[in-house]
């Protein structure tokens, strides 16, 4: 009774975006035997030793991934229930009565005692599934439990890119604090000299309010900055799910020069789409919709149910098990629907309209998957030119700065001038640093939305769809 259903083309182009934004290559197949950048396992994408090391605490510890690997444990036993209606439950009983029957019901016309015993098997209300009802049922709890298993997937892709970016946001804000802490030192030093200057009646007072001004915004940076590496030490921790060491990530290289995350082609969108958890949950849900049309469909013919009991009965114990004491019972139904005021064509609608939900759902998460990766792969082709303007930024503004210090030493300019200089050279320093991180962190998020080397292969789901399918009363396994 389940309807053949076909997987509704992907609603993407077959190419990944080109144009200004793009780097050239992006939609070039990987040469043969190399690999892609979603086919790396996360221990050879990260190449950063604390790095690795936070991530295995977290996949070990973390709650969020711990409670979507218990969900799948009780997919697997839903799956198990209703499988188990497949086959007739067999109950063993055994019973003791004692009655008494007054004399004037008596046939004899006197007051009698009876007992009896009795032991027996049997099986209670067994569907006979000759329409599929029970087995549509079966299919969509499997596609349900095998959804679940991909949602547990990708929340562990995802937890993987979660602390990435959380550990390169804690190195970002600690050079931020480093570069906070060397330009009020600078700053403090510029205004002791203003106001030596000042005393010597080589400075004015504005001079010496505009360099205080500068030390006083230092100040309030370096707390703001002090706020953010404690908050983002308390990110690192909930995600890893233990407390960190006190010195977490001061062995790392600044994330202007270190090399994180390998850099390799994302591969063809046909490969990703296969490959991502998300797409793969929502194929299973469209399976499990469309299976459950089989169960409404089936609701439309006969049920045949069967009880049946075998055993013994005797009124004295002793006799329980001699000849001529067994029993049983052989009682068939058969139930046919005539009339239920339309319920259950309405029941064949829903299940209907919902497969129709689960294909624009399942539409809806390939266009999605194709958006992340292409806005990840826009940053990654435009992020490398943007950090090289932003260098001869801060080269520029370092030159200028020195300048405008040796112009006002020589009384040729105001204070105004080189606390203008000063202030352009810290934002263009600090929008250096925020630029790296981001870099970074779009290969984080690149390889998330590429599948993360955690999802099955693109040969491996053709091989999976291309497989006979699993006999009703097979557990499948999961890696």
């Amino acid at each position: 009774m389940i309807p053949e259903i076909e997987l509704p083309e992907p609603p993407v182009e077959g190419l990944w975006p080109s144009g200004p934004a793009y780097e050239p290559g992006a939609n070039l197949a990987a040469a043969p035997g190399q690999p892609t950048l979603g086919d790396l396992g996360w221990r050879e994408f990260f190449r950063s030793a604390p790095l690795e090391s936070l991530i295995g605490e977290a996949l070990a510890n973390n709650r969020d991934l711990r409670a979507a690997a218990l969900a799948v444990e009780r997919a697997r036993a839903l799956y198990r229930v209703s499988r188990a209606g497949l086959y007739p439950q067999l109950d063993a009983g055994a019973g003791f009565s004692r009655q008494r029957t007054a004399r004037d019901f008596s046939a004899s016309g006197e007051a009698t005692t009876d007992s009896r015993f009795e032991a027996n098997i049997g099986a209670t209300a067994f569907e006979l599934d000759f329409f599929g009802r029970i087995r549509s049922l079966n299919e969509q709890a499997l596609q349900q439990y095998f959804a679940t298993e991909e949602a547990r997937r990708s929340a562990q892709i995802a937890l993987i890119a979660e602390v990435a970016n959380a550990y390169l946001a804690l190195l970002a804000d600690r050079e931020l604090l480093a570069l906070t802490e060397a330009t009020l030192a600078a700053q403090q030093q510029s205004f002791g000299l203003t106001s030596t200057r000042a005393e010597q009646g080589l400075a004015t007072q504005l001079d010496v309010a505009q360099a205080r001004t500068a030390v006083e915004t230092a100040r309030a940076n370096l707390a703001l900055y002090t706020r953010q590496v404690a908050q983002d030490r308390n990110a690192l921790e909930l995600l890893v799910g233990r407390p960190l060491p006190d010195d977490i990530g001061e062995e790392a290289p600044p994330v202007t020069a270190g090399d994180f995350a390998a850099d390799l082609p994302p591969g063809l969108p046909s490969e990703v789409l296969l490959r991502r958890p998300d797409v793969r949950r929502a194929e299973r849900e469209l399976l499990a919709a469309n299976a459950n049309i089989g169960a409404a469909r089936a609701a439309f013919w006969p049920r045949i149910s069967l009880t049946a009991s075998g055993g013994v009965a005797s009124g004295d114990l002793t006799d329980l098990f001699q000849a001529g004491s067994g029993t049983w019972l052989f009682s068939p139904s058969l139930s046919l629907p005539i009339f239920d005021a339309g319920r259950r064509e309405a029941n064949l609608e829903t299940a209907e309209v919902e497969r129709e939900i689960a294909v624009a759902q399942y539409e809806q998460a390939v266009q999605t998957a194709f958006r992340e990766v292409a806005d990840a792969l826009a940053a990654r082709g435009t992020l490398d030119d943007q950090i090289a303007a932003q260098r001869d930024l801060v080269e520029a503004t370092q030159d200028s700065y020195e300048l405008s210090q040796l112009r006002y030493e020589q009384g040729l300019d105001s204070y105004l001038t080189t606390l203008d200089s000063q202030r352009a050279l810290y934002a263009a320093q600090q929008r250096l640093i925020a630029l790296e991180q981001q870099r970074l962190a779009n290969l984080a998020t690149l390889y998330k939305a590429l599948g993360g080397g955690l999802g099955a292969s693109a040969a491996e789901v053709t091989a999976e769809r291309a497989a006979p399918a699993r006999p009703p009363g097979a557990i499948p396994t999961l890696d």
